[in-house]
């Protein structure tokens, strides 16, 4: 019996049991949005991290679309994808985390299509936000809308660059080789933060990058 009784401090009660259940039910549910020749798998390595810090599998939405179309089309469609999880989670908010040209999209969105009352928290990692030369070698709309000075670009980034009541936070890599110039990257009204020598793609996978965006949206 006293075996027993030393034991019971240490079993969880109900109450704290509840209480975990609730901090993750808290959380907002995180749309990814990739970028250009790229798809929803690439984000697996960050979902996963997401996943390990008490994110339900549920929230995370490791978001598919075609990136051969303009960025006004696929904003349309995220916003039909934001619908459908907050209906399917119960949220309020999500927090919308892109890469390269998925920060265009999402910006279209929150801008253009209402998305700032829908979005808490905004992430950038290595976003064309005012174009990149590296566009001119691509083809197609999107392409033709990263590039610097596009009429896409100029309508997008006229006015308030971070509209609305969403947190927004980008991440620039001076090793970037995609994203030219560098400076492209940060917004005017953001928190803009230049990371390690990362290339365009470790981002997405870097654990320092990963702990400053999971500080950011919580």
């Amino acid at each position: 019996m006293d075996v027993f009784l030393a034991l019971i401090p240490l079993l969880p009660t109900p109450a704290a049991a509840a209480g975990d259940q609730h901090t993750a039910d808290r959380l907002d549910p995180v749309v990814f949005v990739h970028g250009w020749n790229s798809d929803g798998s690439t984000w697996q390595t960050m979902a996963d991290r997401f996943r390990a810090d008490g994110w339900p599998a549920g929230h995370l939405d490791q978001w598919t679309y075609s990136a051969t179309q303009s960025n006004a089309t696929t904003a349309e469609q995220l916003a039909d994808e934001i619908n459908r999880v907050l209906d399917a989670t119960g949220a309020t908010k999500v927090d919308v985390v892109t890469h390269s040209m998925g920060a265009l999209s999402s910006r279209y969105y929150l801008k253009n299509l209402d998305g700032a009352s829908k979005v808490d928290a905004w992430v950038s990692l290595a976003g064309p936000n005012h174009g990149t030369e590296t566009a001119r070698w691509c083809g197609g709309a999107p392409c033709v809308e990263m590039r610097p000075g596009s009429a896409f670009l100029n309508a997008l980034n006229a006015g308030d660059e971070t509209p609305g009541t969403p947190r927004y936070a980008t991440w620039s890599s001076p090793c970037d080789r995609i994203i030219n110039p560098a400076s492209s990257v940060a917004l005017t009204g953001a928190v803009n933060t230049t990371t390690a020598c990362l290339d365009h793609m470790g981002l997405r996978t870097d654990r320092t990058v990963y702990g400053q965006v999971k500080a950011h949206i919580r």
